[in-house]
């Protein structure tokens, strides 16, 4: 047997330990040069390992959703081919939540014992509502078959009974001798539960939003915007250029509204290093659009929006979500924000409070646009109206700067025309 040992590679930038998401392949299975074996994940993306050798897997070094440190033995390959499938790592030996199994674990099929009725010594167990249901029945608690835990007589139980006894007891005992009525049946539920291990990206956004909330104090300020006049000037866009040109949603022009803003509060288009005491200023608009995938919340980025047309920009944004939502982003489109526009659109809700982007200092929300009746020039008029829910670094964003900021926003939002002004 000639065993091949492939370490986990140096996947670059100074990573020294990856998450491992994924295994493609099991104990004894036949692999190719150049197959994936198995999925990780650095703090940016998913890499997929390819093998170098052509052999059968012999032995895999750690479970899914292990924390692996670069040159650590990934997985072993018998160059033979006729290895015999060692055991996959238990729990114990990769300190993983959840163990890989080399094959499927048998299927025990569990039959319930069959109930027995309580012993004639015992006093039968029922609550009180099944005693008085059989005293008006008529029926010996004692002849009952138990389903219940530890024995307990259900009121199933006692209508089975009742059901296969009919002929014993054929009435009732007199309605008068009752002293109330029947009672409900018990609400009966499940119990289960199930343990849902945080690996791969789920735990990758849980260490990012848990590190930005304890290093960064967060506070957030909400403006009302009338985009009544933005919605008809997209709708008229649209409608002139919308089928050589694509159509507009409501992002292009929102991220237009922030670049243009941002001119005016340079300090907010910066990363904050905590560490080193350095705040860093950009004059180029990378902007982090928060984008839900199957898998989890990822920030693709949208660089030198500050460049883009609205048009431009509505291609790029589409052609981020897509290619972060099929999981194919490259590392460097999901690094290097400075500043995030988040929105969940029709889902918007009211208000919001969004968690920054560490190490940025702000973050732009964005709430569903309703109908609202609204009071302008002595007249109540039905407007659209959009909140904007943004949170800033209070270590160096002040509440001023901040409402200026989104002031900013607004008044473009507001008047469009100042969109294409310079």
């Amino acid at each position: 047997m000639s065993i091949h040992v492939i370490k986990m590679p140096d996947i670059g930038e100074g990573i020294v330990e990856v998450e491992l998401v994924a295994w493609r392949v099991q104990p004894g299975e036949l692999v190719k040069e150049d197959q994936i074996l198995a999925d990780v994940m650095t703090d940016k993306a998913t890499v997929e390992i390819p093998s170098p050798v052509h052999g059968r897997v012999a032995e895999l070094g750690a479970a899914a959703g292990t924390v692996m440190r670069v040159g650590a033995a990934l997985i072993k390959i018998d160059m033979d081919g006729d290895a015999v499938p060692a055991a996959a790592p238990t729990p114990a030996a990769t300190s993983a939540p959840m163990p890989v199994q080399a094959r499927p674990a048998p299927v025990v099929a569990v039959r319930a014992a069959a109930p027995a009725p309580a012993l004639a010594h015992e006093r039968p167990i029922a609550s009180p509502s099944v005693r008085r249901q059989a005293w008006e029945l008529g029926v010996d608690l004692a002849q009952v078959r138990a389903s219940g835990t530890a024995g307990r007589i259900m009121h199933a139980d006692l209508e089975a009974y009742v059901a296969t006894h009919a002929a014993a007891h054929p009435q009732q005992r007199p309605a008068a001798a009752v002293a109330a009525p029947r009672p409900a049946p018990a609400i009966t539920g499940s119990d289960a539960t199930e343990a849902i291990p945080i690996i791969g990206l789920r735990r990758k956004i849980a260490q990012k939003m848990q590190e930005a909330k304890r290093r960064i104090p967060h506070f957030s300020y909400v403006e009302e915007v009338d985009v009544t006049e933005l919605e008809a000037l997209r709708q008229t866009l649209n409608q002139q250029h919308g089928a050589a040109r694509g159509k507009l949603t409501l992002l292009p022009l929102l991220a237009r509204a922030i670049c243009r803003a941002l001119r005016q509060h340079p300090q907010l288009n910066a990363r904050l290093d905590d560490e080193a005491g350095v705040l860093t200023r950009f004059d180029a608009v990378h902007l982090g659009i928060a984008t839900q995938t199957p898998a989890g919340l990822m920030v693709p980025v949208l660089r030198h929006a500050e460049a883009h047309d609205p048009w431009s920009c509505a291609a790029e944004i589409r052609r981020l979500a897509e290619v972060a939502r099929s999981g194919r982003a490259t590392r460097d489109e999901l690094s290097g924000s400075t500043i995030t526009l988040s929105s969940l659109g029709a889902l918007g809700g009211i208000v919001s409070t969004p968690v920054i982007n560490h190490p940025e200092v702000a973050i732009v929300g964005v709430n569903r646009i309703v109908e609202r009746p609204m009071l302008r020039g002595g007249l109540v008029l039905g407007r659209q109206m959009m909140n904007l829910s943004s949170s800033f670094d209070h270590r160096v964003v002040d509440g001023l700067v901040a409402a200026e900021f989104i002031q900013a926003i607004r008044g473009m939002l507001e008047s469009p025309a100042m969109l294409f002004v310079d």
